[in-house]
This record gives C-alpha cells, structure tokens and sequence, in this order.
C-alpha cells in the first residue's frame, strides 16, 4: 500500500523515485565515514536497549504475552497497550535502518523502499541465527552479510541458495545456528531468561 501510494506521488519522484542532492555538497569519505559511525551507534544502542529492555519488568511482561497472552492478561498485563507499544518501537528501529542505508546510497524509490525483500532478508537472518534470543539475529546478520558481499553477483542463484541455506539450518538446527551452540556449550552472551534456583535448608 505505502509502496503504490509513493509511487504515485510526483512530488517525490513517482515510480522512479528521487536523488538525495542535498548531501552531494558532503565528500564521500565524510559521508561514508559518518553514516559508518552513526549506523554502528545506531546498533550498539538497539542491543543496549533491547537487552535492558527484556530485563526489565515490561520485558518479562512481554515474555509471558508471548507464552499465553490470556494467561498474562489474567495476571494484570495490557497486552493490547504492550504489543503496541513493541510495533511502534519496531517500526521506529525499521525507518531509521532504512534512513542510513539510503544515506549511504544517495537515492531512494518505492520499489526498493518497499521491497518484499527487506521482510525475506530478516526472516533468513533470525532463521539461520536463533530465535528468541539477541545473540542469534546478530549471528545471522554477520552470516548474511558475508554471502551478501561474496555471492550476491550470481543474481537468482544466491537468492536461491539463501532460500536452500536456510531450510538446511531449519531442519539440523530447529533453533538456528546460537541455538545449537546455546543449549549444547551453555553459553549465553545476553542471559534474559529467568532461572527459578531452588535451596535446600540445612541439616542442623
């Protein structure tokens, strides 16, 4: 709907979309160089956040919406006001990833804007990498990157190569990549799990 809407807008460029010459006057290295900076910010504060985040009271509410959201509900929880909230969190997260990565390129049209591609790249990350945890779509974000850089030349045969990948990870490892490693090494870099330890009193 956004993608046709856009496209329709002449004062933007239409179909074609429109050149970002307000930063040509910028050299290239200055603006490589800042866009590096701020989008490497942009995910130390997106990983702070979202750990700090699941940490927190409203996190776990979260967590229990996600297991049951009558069950949370019943315990006191907004889940409507909660999963809102998380939209709009990701939608924010979404336009500003967008923003510095047409930064870097200077131009911007609907179809690339809008692309389908942009959900099947973040699905093939959290897929391959981990669910339900924040050290897997970091795993599968470096993973796509490097095929991205090494393979994507082939045009529709790394497309199809990254659809076969990822349904060979899916089958080996249910929980993706750092869900194997995980539940086999016990390593956690970002714990955001509750853990009920149960003590023994002493004999006396």
């Amino acid at each position: 709907m956004f993608r046709l809407t856009f496209a329709n807008v002449s004062a933007i460029g239409g179909g074609s979309g429109m050149s970002l010459t307000a930063l040509r006057g910028i050299p290239r290295a200055t603006r490589e160089s800042v866009t590096f900076w701020m989008t490497l910010a942009a995910v130390v504060a997106t990983i702070g956040l979202t750990y700090w985040f699941l940490r927190s009271r409203q996190g776990l509410a979260l967590l229990a919406i996600r297991d049951s959201e009558i069950a949370s509900e019943s315990q006191g929880i907004d889940v409507q006001s909660t999963k809102l909230a998380v939209y709009v969190v990701a939608a924010f997260g979404a336009g500003l990833a967008g923003a510095l990565y047409f930064l870097g390129n200077l131009r911007i049209s609907p179809d690339a804007a809008f692309s389908v591609n942009w959900t099947a790249f973040a699905i093939f990350m959290i897929m391959i990498g981990g669910l339900g945890t924040i050290e897997g779509p970091i795993l599968g974000a470096v993973i796509f990157w490097a095929l991205n850089r090494y393979f994507a030349d082939y045009g529709t045969w790394y497309l199809v190569g990254l659809g076969l990948l990822a349904i060979g990870i899916t089958l080996v490892f249910k929980q993706g990549i750092w869900g194997y490693i995980q539940q086999r090494y016990d390593i956690r870099l970002f714990p955001v799990q509750r853990r009920l330890l149960m003590t023994h009193p002493r004999n006396e």
